[in-house]
């Protein structure tokens, strides 16, 4: 069963798929929206008491509810200037070092940090012998991404590619699969140096969405695009520890690049397959 279900993402159009599932969750259909809602709510036991709008009638549309806000304290911020934060809700996939310049996927799969980045060659010598981390989100999932640490913003990538699902079945089998999908990169000059997030689309991910620019894609492209920022001045965008930066419409995946001596070692309990909350201690950093 498995093989088939890898052999049908192969063969599915997943960006025709994606788009067509965009525009229905975009829809403003009154009660029929407001069904959609409640039976995913039920299906993926969504705690709605978090939602700053807990009632599904009052969400217009299926992406309203999907990157709905939560309420003011449902994730609190762990202060300790020592640690970087968890940026999103979910659970992480792998985390560990970047090793002569390649990043573990599952057994048996590497892709390399220069091709996840967009082929920038500059911006991947920055992360050389730094570490990763790769954090999944469920549809069940809080999916607003926030910074773990306050960064000023140099540079965003949109990287074209394909759509393929992301869970645990395809990372085992989809080769390079994080540098294979549509994807964002922002980068980042913090304190302990640069920081890439890494904004992963799939089959489904209707929408890539930044606090600066808006949406980002669709429309999917061919080629990749790069978008330069200034770091000094009134122009500057810069977003403290815990800020918004950014939106799945639907779902995916972060990752996130460090540089070298960026990190002194994870958080207790980080590790493959641990359940993450926006805001919780993910690594402490060098002295």
């Amino acid at each position: 069963m498995d093989k088939v279900k890898i052999a049908l993402q192969y063969m599915l159009p997943k960006h025709l798929l994606s788009r067509l599932v965009g525009k229905l969750a975009a829809a403003e259909a009154g009660k029929l929206t407001t069904w959609a809602i409640r039976w995913f709510i039920k299906q993926y036991k969504i705690d709605m008491s978090e939602a700053a709008q807990s009632e599904p009638e009052a969400y217009k549309s299926f992406n309203a509810f999907f990157t709905r806000a939560l309420k003011d304290g449902a994730r609190p911020l762990y202060q300790d200037s020592e640690y970087i934060v968890h940026p999103v809700d979910g659970a992480v996939s792998q985390c560990g070092p970047i090793e002569d310049g390649r990043i573990f996927q599952a057994k048996g799969h590497h892709y390399s940090a220069l091709t996840l980045l967009g082929n920038q060659a500059k911006d991947a010598e920055r992360f050389e012998d730094g570490d990763f981390a790769t954090i999944y989100l469920a549809p069940k999932d809080y999916h607003r991404i926030h910074m773990p640490i306050k960064g000023t913003l140099s540079k965003m990538t949109y990287v074209p590619g394909e759509l393929f699902s992301v869970n645990p079945l395809t990372a085992r089998n989809v080769p390079g699969l994080f540098a294979r999908n549509e994807r964002v990169v922002a980068i980042f000059e913090t304190e302990i140096g640069p920081l890439a997030m890494v904004l992963v689309g799939a089959t489904i991910v209707a929408s890539i969405e930044t606090v600066w620019a808006g949406t980002v894609t669709p429309p999917t492209g061919k080629r990749v695009f790069t978008w330069e920022y200034p770091t000094t001045g009134p122009d500057a965008i810069t977003l403290e520890k815990g800020a918004e930066m950014g939106r799945f419409k639907l779902g995916s995946t972060v990752v996130m690049l460090f540089a070298k001596d960026a990190l002194d070692e994870f958080a207790d309990g980080v590790e493959p397959g641990a359940v993450t909350r926006m805001g919780t201690p993910f690594a402490k950093i060098e002295d």
